[in-house]
């Protein structure tokens, strides 16, 4: 990552997180960075890292399923990564080019990912994208 980082960590319900320790996914391990040229989460073992000028778009989610967001998961919708420790809400991130995340090599890539962070509209806000058109 190049410049100053801004991290956003993952917010976890406590009912949970003794199976996400067990896939490595504690909140040392958890979090969303974004400097002025990069983003990286990081969701235990998996990471997703992109140019920050990747992202198209930002929308606050939630709340969930929990079967549909806690721990590692591939949209059947739109082919997105999800990444969740908490039902309460999140982001979704969208990308103009997609991006790798959930299994190592490369593919598939996905054109968005969720992310359950403790401030969703925080990153929301860092992560703004205005129509310059």
């Amino acid at each position: 990552m190049t410049g100053v980082a801004t991290r956003f960590p993952f917010r976890f319900d406590p009912a949970f997180r003794p199976v996400l320790a067990l896939l490595g996914v504690r909140p040392a391990t958890a979090w969303v960075a974004v400097t002025d040229r990069d983003l990286l989460i990081r969701y235990g073992p998996w990471r997703l890292r992109t140019d920050r000028a990747n992202v198209t778009g930002v929308e606050l989610s939630g709340p969930y399923r929990w079967w549909r967001v806690i721990g590692p998961h591939l949209s059947m919708v739109d082919g997105g990564a999800s990444f969740g420790s908490s039902t309460a809400g999140g982001i979704c991130l969208r990308f103009g080019v997609p991006v790798p995340a959930l299994v190592p090599g490369g593919r598939p890539r996905h054109p968005a990912a969720t992310v359950t962070v403790a401030d969703p509209p925080a990153l929301a806000r860092l992560l703004a994208v205005s129509d310059l058109s």
